[in-house]
């Protein structure tokens, strides 16, 4: 019963930082890093130093391939803490 009053406890947590941002400021821009980087170089006459080898065809592609880059280290993180915890609980 105990766990489960945690876990109520955790999600409204949860919940309450992921939807503050949006209550307090309904009409601000929530860029990427990425982005951010991106603007602060682009005005300063910044060249690339190399070429990428393949640019996937759309960004469509580049998030799928992003996405499946997230999924196998979700993948592999959550296997070793799920074999981590097996051990413990077989001790």
């Amino acid at each position: 019963m105990q766990t489960k009053i945690k876990y109520t406890i955790l999600i409204a947590v949860m919940l309450a930082l992921f939807v503050t941002p949006f209550i307090i400021a309904p009409s601000a821009e929530y860029g990427g890093a990425d982005g951010a980087a991106e603007e602060a170089i682009s005005g300063q006459g910044y060249e690339p130093w190399f070429t990428p080898i393949w640019e996937p065809p759309s960004g469509e592609i580049e998030s799928l391939l992003f996405a499946l880059q997230a999924a196998i280290g979700a993948l592999i993180i959550g296997y070793f803490v799920g074999y981590e915890r097996g051990k413990r609980v077989k001790k």
